[in-house]
């Protein structure tokens, strides 16, 4: 099976011959047969990042501290090893986040580190030795200006998407606090409107989450 989360849930509803054909297809471009293929960019350094528990379990979500401790890991990272970021947003069973840096899949390495090290200490912590708490994570290269400022408000109005939360500003997990102090409440309020999601983000997610 898929290891992201967008074409897992495209892969469930494929037949068997239409799975066989992409297992093929990966295969004649070299590409993992059960994983996300990263690519770094040769024209930007602006990547979101997204990462899933394992069938969107709320591993991460097991309690408030847990959220807090990891969005202080998973910040602690990232700030030690990209240029920027932008926006972050941690939730029960999968978080996003938005930056730039000059060597993606060194930061993906160091990601899949993180999640190593949190599936070890929560599956101890919950009695649960052996269970499978992640995905890969997944980059998606930021193509324009507008898909640039469509994704921070996606990242965080996340929360309010999956039901959290009825403002972005309620939801203690994310940068929305720092990004209103940053740019202001207008330039925030008219990045919404000129940037709309739209169906952004929405092969991420499974309907009803």
């Amino acid at each position: 099976m898929p290891q992201d989360p967008a074409s897992m849930y495209r892969w469930r509803s494929w037949t068997p011959n239409e799975r066989e054909q992409i297992l093929n297809e990966r295969r004649a471009r070299h590409h993992p047969e059960h994983s996300p293929a990263h690519i770094a960019s040769d024209s930007t350094t602006y990547y979101m990042i997204t990462a899933a528990c394992y069938e969107h379990k709320p591993v991460i979500g097991h309690s408030d501290q847990r959220l807090a401790d990891f969005s202080l890991d998973l910040c602690s990272l990232l700030n030690e090893n990209v240029r920027q970021m932008f926006a972050w947003v941690v939730l029960a069973n999968h978080y996003h986040v938005l930056v730039d840096s000059t060597d993606v899949l060194a930061l993906l390495n160091l990601l899949g580190r993180l999640h190593g090290r949190t599936s070890y200490y929560w599956n101890l912590q919950d009695s649960s030795q052996g269970r499978r708490v992640w995905y890969n994570a997944c980059e998606t290269v930021m193509k324009s200006e507008g898909h640039f400022y469509a994704s921070i408000n996606y990242i965080l109005n996340n929360p309010v998407h999956h039901g959290y939360c009825e403002k972005w500003t309620d939801w203690p997990f994310s940068s929305v606090h720092d990004y209103l102090e940053n740019v202001g409440r207008d330039l925030a309020l008219a990045r919404w409107r000129s940037y709309p999601l739209y169906d952004y983000g929405a092969k991420w997610d499974p309907p009803g989450l």
